[in-house]
C-alpha cells in the first residue's frame, strides 16, 4: 500500500457523457439550503440549537452513515482476500490508535478531526471532478493538493470566520467528552486564530481560482470548479455550521460520490474476492440475502465501535443539553470512523481507493 494512483493525476479532461443528475441535485441542495437561511435571516427567523441538532443528527446518522460503508463495501467487495483482510486491519489499527489519541490528547484528537473532515471533502471532491466534471485545468499535482485543500478547507474554516462561537462550544463539547475544560487553555488563542484563518484560507481560495483560471484548457472545467467552491463557501458561510455540516456530508458528498461511482462503473476492474460470487450472483435471491448480511455485519461492527468510544469517554455527552451533546459525541465518533476511511481507503490504496477514477 502507498499512495493511490488517482494522487498522482495532474491533468483530467475525462467527462464526455451526461453529467449524472445526483451530481445537479448536490448543486441545487446547497444552493436552496443556502438562500432558505438567507431568506430566513432577512426576515428575522433563527432555528434553534434543538432543531439544528437535531438536522445534523438525521443527516449525519441516518442519511450519511450508509454511504460510507457503501464505499468500503464496493471497493473492496472484488479485491482478493488478502487484500480484504489487510484493509480490514488497517483499518481497525487506525480506528483504535485515533480512539486512544483523544482519550490521552484530546485536544490533538480534535485538531486531527478537523484535518480529517478537510480531507475527505477536499480529495473526495477532486476525484468527483477527475470523473464527471473534468479537471483539465488542473495541470499539476501542487495544484491538486491546493484544490482539496480549498474545497475541504471550506467545510471548517469558513464556519470558523462566520460561526465562531458555536464552532468555539461545539469544540469545547468534543474535548470535555474526554477531559472536561481541556480546551479552556487555549480558548485565548481563537481570537487570534480566526483573522489568520480568514486571511489564510481566502488567500489560498484565491490563488486557487487563479491559478485554475491561467489553466484553463476550454472545457469548462475551471468555471465549474470555480461555481461550485464559491458555492461551498457561500454556504457554510450563511448557513449555521451544526446544520451545515450536517448536510453537507449527505448532500454533498455522498451524492456527488454516487455520481462519481455512476461514471466509472462500467471501467472498475474485477479481481475476485470473497463475496464476489454471490454479490454478483444471478440469482436475485442470493444477492439479496449477501446484501443483508453485508449489512447487518456492518451494523454491528458501526455499533461495537460506538460503544466502544462511549465506554472509553469520561463524559459521553459532555454535559451538554441531549442534543447538542448528541452532536458532539457523533462528530467524535464519525471522525473516528472517517480517519481510516481517508488513509485505508484512500491514501494507502495503491490499486483504487475508495475514490476511485480510472
Amino acid at each position: 500500500m502507498g499512495q493511490t494512483a488517482n494522487t498522482h493525476r495532474t491533468s483530467v479532461a475525462r467527462p464526455s457523457a451526461a453529467e449524472p443528475l445526483v451530481v445537479t441535485v448536490s448543486r441545487v441542495a446547497l444552493g436552496g439550503i443556502a438562500a432558505a437561511f438567507v431568506l430566513a435571516h432577512a426576515v428575522g427567523v433563527r432555528l434553534g440549537m434543538e432543531a439544528q441538532a437535531a438536522i445534523y443528527l438525521f443527516g449525519m446518522v441516518a442519511l450519511n452513515l450508509p454511504h460510507g460503508g457503501y464505499e468500503h463495501f464496493n471497493n473492496i467487495r472484488q479485491r482478493g482476500l488478502n487484500f480484504q483482510w489487510q484493509y480490514v486491519a488497517g483499518y481497525l489499527a487506525l480506528i483504535g490508535a485515533f480512539l486512544a489519541l483523544f482519550v490521552i490528547v484530546p485536544v490533538a484528537g480534535l485538531v486531527l478531526a478537523i484535518v480529517v473532515a478537510v480531507l475527505k471533502g477536499g480529495y473526495g471532491g477532486v476525484h468527483v471532478m477527475d470523473a464527471v466534471t473534468g479537471s483539465g485545468h488542473l495541470r499539476s499535482s501542487p495544484q491538486r493538493h491546493l484544490a482539496a485543500l480549498v474545497r475541504g478547507g471550506a467545510v471548517m474554516a469558513v464556519p470558523i470566520v462566520f460561526w465562531p462561537g458555536t464552532f468555539e462550544t461545539f469544540s469545547s463539547y468534543m474535548v470535555s467528552i474526554f477531559d472536561p475544560g481541556a480546551l479552556g487553555q487555549f480558548s485565548h488563542l481563537f481570537g487570534v486564530t480566526r483573522p489568520l484563518i480568514a486571511v489564510g484560507f481566502g488567500g489560498l481560495g484565491a490563488v486557487h481560482l487563479s491559478w485554475g483560471y491561467l489553466g484553463r484548457d476550454g472545457s469548462g472545467s475551471w468555471l465549474v470548479d470555480a461555481a461550485e467552491t464559491l458555492l461551498l463557501i457561500g454556504y457554510f458561510a450563511v448557513v449555521p455550521v451544526v446544520v451545515a455540516v450536517g448536510l453537507y456530508f449527505p448532500l454533498w458528498y455522498s451524492l456527488r460520490q454516487v455520481g462519481r461511482h455512476v461514471a466509472v462503473e462500467d471501467d472498475v476492474p474485477a479481481n475476485g474476492g470473497i463475496l464476489s460470487g454471490s454479490i454478483d450472483s444471478d440469482d436475485p435471491r442470493v444477492v439479496a440475502m449477501t446484501a443483508w448480511g453485508v449489512l447487518i455485519v456492518g451494523a454491528v461492527a458501526t455499533a461495537t465501535v460506538v460503544g466502544a468510544i462511549y465506554l472509553a469517554a469520561t463524559r459521553p455527552l459532555a454535559g451538554a443539553p441531549l442534543l447538542a451533546g448528541g452532536v458532539a459525541f457523533w462528530s467524535i465518533a464519525i471522525s473516528i470512523i472517517a480517519l481510516p476511511h481517508v488513509v485505508v481507503g484512500s491514501f494507502l490504496d495503491q490499486g483504487r481507493g475508495i475514490w476511485y477514477v480510472p
